[in-house]
């Protein structure tokens, strides 16, 4: 088949604005893991790359990538190539309804998409009709309201005393920790606010109970109808308060907890409640002395994907497209070993090193970026038999990475 693979942040989304560099090198990881998987299947692929990421372009394994520096020749391309290509799939964030919007170009080019439908990607982006939703069936989530930012100070305060501090707030269609900070007292509550304005495009978000437990996640492979779990992941991330950023660093699959059954059953059942979510699609929880609570559901791939394609016994990206397109889930699904990634800040460095820094086994993404003020990340993986032996491997390659960078 020929395929055209688009992501985002990498593709030529953010032409003309300032990239995050711990967001881009998620954003390159997942598009390096998912073009590999698709050649590995035998299938010819084709993608874009910001033009100011042309350094990077060796390290992608695409038969065929498409340059942008505008926007305006970034859409028609893409809706071009949509009509020429056997199938389409998209990774972007869902907020200010990119993904969705993104997803009905290819829906109505007439394309294969191998993306959740767009009505199931409107619905779950919401993070509040998933709460609502959700509590309509028994299923755990915290406490939560849905808030107008501008409305008057006075009255979210005493809203947010009512409901219970520790609060999380977050934008109620972000991605990751975007806008998200911890709530302790109403003190922290102007500063939450103005994080949010300044993060995120909508006025409404989301002030949730703080849940303790467990950070995880489970990836699922669905038909659109019906959905397979295939592993329990856990999460890393920092929650901080609003005069410092959340983060999501990396992750471990699979995770074993006592929890582990409950919490793939949850994930299956909240997939299957909005029908049209297909592909693979991640679920966000958090496991408690009183079961699984669910965060909110991601109709797209993430970045656990990374992790899970080295330990499954097939190939996810073929999954992809056979649950989309054939209605089939996968199979006597095992999986081996732990694998552990994780976002490292690292020295920048010139661009001639970065070919030797790309053989490595290890490296996911390359340290993001080479030029500006912002420190450098990069995206680093490890695998082996025992989880204890997978975190000493990730250690020692970001080691030698840092020692490789600091020597150029």
């Amino acid at each position: 088949m020929k395929l055209l693979i688009y992501e985002h942040i990498t593709g030529g989304g953010y032409i003309g604005k300032g990239i995050s560099p711990s967001i881009l090198t998620e954003g390159f990881g997942m598009l390096r893991a998912l073009v590999s998987d698709f050649k590995a299947a035998g299938h010819f692929v084709i993608t874009f790359l910001d033009s100011r990421l042309i350094t990077f372009s060796s390290s992608l394994d695409a038969d065929e990538i498409i340059t942008t520096s505008s926007k305006e020749e970034l859409e028609k391309t893409l809706t071009a190539l949509s009509k020429s290509v056997d199938a389409v799939y998209i990774i972007a964030p869902e907020s200010g309804q990119t993904l969705q919007r993104l997803v009905e170009c290819v829906e109505a080019a007439g394309s294969a998409s191998l993306n959740c439908a767009a009505t199931a990607i409107e619905k779950v982006s919401n993070k509040y009709t998933i709460y609502d939703e959700l509590k309509k069936i028994g299923i755990q989530m915290p406490d939560t309201l849905m808030v107008d930012s501008c409305e008057n100070i006075k009255k979210i305060k005493r809203t947010m005393s009512e409901l219970g501090f520790p609060l999380i707030f977050k934008p109620i269609d972000g991605i990751g920790c975007q806008g998200l900070s911890i709530i302790k007292n109403e003190h922290q509550i102007t500063r939450a606010l103005d994080k949010l304005m300044e993060e995120s495009l909508g006025r409404y978000f989301l002030a949730q109970k703080f849940i303790n437990g467990t950070a995880s996640s489970v990836s699922l492979i669905s038909t659109g109808e019906k959905a397979f779990p295939l592993t329990l992941n856990e999460q890393i991330v920092t929650l901080s308060p609003p005069n410092s950023n959340s983060a999501y660093t990396g992750g471990i699959v699979p995770l074993h907890h006592p929890l582990l059954e409950e919490a793939l059953e949850t994930a299956q059942r909240t997939v299957e409640l909005f029908k049209g979510l297909r592909g693979y699609i991640g679920v966000d929880m958090v496991l408690t002395n009183d079961g699984p609570v669910v965060m909110e559901v991601n109709p797209r791939l993430t970045t656990s994907y990374i992790g899970l394609r080295k330990v499954i016994n097939f190939n996810l990206a073929q999954a992809i497209i056979n649950s989309v397109l054939k209605h089939e889930l996968p199979e006597n699904v095992q999986s081996s070993g732990y694998a552990f990634f994780s976002k490292v800040i690292v020295p920048k460095s010139s661009s001639k090193i970065f070919p030797k820094i790309c053989g490595l086994e290890e490296i996911i993404s390359p340290p993001l970026p080479i030029a500006g003020d912002e420190p450098a990340y990069a995206l680093i993986i490890a695998h082996s038999d025992k989880l204890k032996g997978a975190k000493t491997k990730l250690y020692a390659a970001a080691k030698r990475l840092i020692d490789m960078l600091s020597e150029d």
